[in-house]
């Protein structure tokens, strides 16, 4: 998934406007523009469209964090330079302060059934011995399960 997808993702799973997605960006002491916020959502195909970077999805992440769980004292956490999916998934859960069960029951939305031993080995340190690569499908697929349990309303359209 590229890093524009799962930004236009998260904006329409918690229906964010460009006002809220600057405020978000603010959260974690970033300044971003309205045309910047609008070029990161164009569709891939438009030649307008630029490429969100990672330390960009993560500054937005980290403002998420901020913005649903409060802003911690002290300096923000250090900005990773290059995201990939276990990251964006962990600061998601985070975000939503989600426990394995509550990630589990988003994934069975979304039909897709892991045991918690699975799901653990996406949030383990890359070194671990048990750690596994989140692959698209399932970063896909919880974002899914997200649509399905924070916009519901929605999904029969």
């Amino acid at each position: 998934m590229t890093n524009n997808d799962v930004l236009r993702r998260i904006r329409y799973i918690f229906d964010f406007n460009d006002s809220k997605m600057i405020a978000i960006f603010g959260l974690a002491d970033h300044k971003v523009t309205r045309e910047q916020i609008s070029d990161w959502l164009k569709k891939d195909d438009d030649p307008a469209c630029k490429k969100c970077s990672d330390t960009e999805l993560a500054i937005f992440l980290n403002g998420l964090i901020n913005d649903k769980r409060g802003k911690k004292e002290g300096p923000q956490p250090k900005l990773e330079k290059n995201l990939t999916n276990n990251i964006i998934f962990m600061k998601l859960k985070i975000a939503l302060n989600l426990k394995a069960e509550d990630v589990l029951e988003i994934m069975k939305l979304a039909d897709l059934n892991m045991s918690k031993h699975e799901l653990s080995a996406f949030f383990r340190r890359p070194n671990h011995k048990h750690y596994r690569d989140c692959q698209n499908q399932i970063l896909r697929n919880f974002l899914k399960g997200m649509q399905h349990k924070y916009r519901p309303n929605l999904l029969s359209q």
